[in-house]
């Protein structure tokens, strides 16, 4: 398993993240991915000194930081192991039934209510929402965890008027979705955008990752069937423990042959 060499071009010293941070971020993603399996040996600290140019104490700190993670365990002696078990599959959400998915996963996994209340719309959630500025909107922060580990943090705004049809243990209980459908609400559509982002210092510590770690970004704005905007959702992901899937077909557009969403 030491054959897996990712390429010192990888690391670079002018980028503001310490050295010892991406050659760690690199041996973490290879640990999650597979590459070393449970009870495979790391590479030492000097094969990453000669690997990534870097001194001892980087590489010790890179290795020191899997093993704090409880990703590694470090043995005088006999070198730095991959703890068996760690990378657990993640969960697959298929993006054409979204909705569903998500639905189905909220009776599976346990929610955590860190904030519920009331507050006026920022501007971003007032365009969102198609709501006057500074409107006041139900604002919900939870985290869902998946077998006891935490796998998503997510800021919820809805209309007041739809927000007061249910309270913070209603929430706890039941996916926001079906509170809204309970409610007589008719979802209609969706507007979403995916992107990616870095734990900070408050999303950090409630998805259990370091300040820094990359989290897959989802951004939803929902529709009843009338067209109004019942729900603007950010929902940050650990990407170790969730990923979104898509199978693609390969059809005849008007000028060359494209990648398409299957049915």
């Amino acid at each position: 398993m030491r054959s897996a060499r990712p390429p010192a071009s990888l690391v670079d010293a002018r980028l503001p993240t310490p050295l010892y941070h991406q050659i760690y971020v690199l041996l973490r993603e290879q640990i999650l991915g597979g590459v070393y399996a449970g009870d495979a040996f790391m590479p030492t600290e000097h094969e990453l000194m000669r690997r990534f140019g870097v001194s001892r104490i980087t590489a010790k700190r890179a290795l020191d930081e899997l093993a704090g993670e409880g990703l590694v365990v470090r043995r005088r002696g006999r070198g730095t192991s991959v703890t068996r078990g760690v990378a657990a599959p993640p969960v697959n959400a298929n993006i054409s039934g979204l909705l569903e998915n998500l639905l189905m996963m909220g009776l599976k996994t346990k929610v955590h209510i860190i904030d519920f209340g009331y507050v006026a719309a920022p501007d971003d959630v007032a365009r969102a929402l198609d709501l006057p500025r500074t409107s006041e909107v139900q604002r919900a922060v939870r985290v869902r965890a998946l077998d006891g580990e935490a796998i998503s943090f997510t800021t919820s705004y809805v209309p007041a008027d739809l927000g007061r049809t249910y309270g913070r243990r209603d929430l706890a209980l039941k996916p926001l979705l079906a509170l809204l459908e309970q409610a007589g609400v008719l979802i209609g559509s969706a507007d979403q955008a995916i992107g990616a982002v870095l734990a900070d210092s408050v999303v950090a510590p409630r998805l259990n990752v370091r300040v820094g770690s990359p989290l897959l970004s989802m951004t939803r704005t929902v529709f009843d069937q009338n067209g109004r905007p019942v729900e603007y959702i950010v929902i940050l992901y650990r990407p170790d423990r969730y990923q979104y899937r898509m199978k693609l077909a390969r059809v005849q557009g008007p000028a060359a042959k494209l990648w398409s969403p299957a049915a």
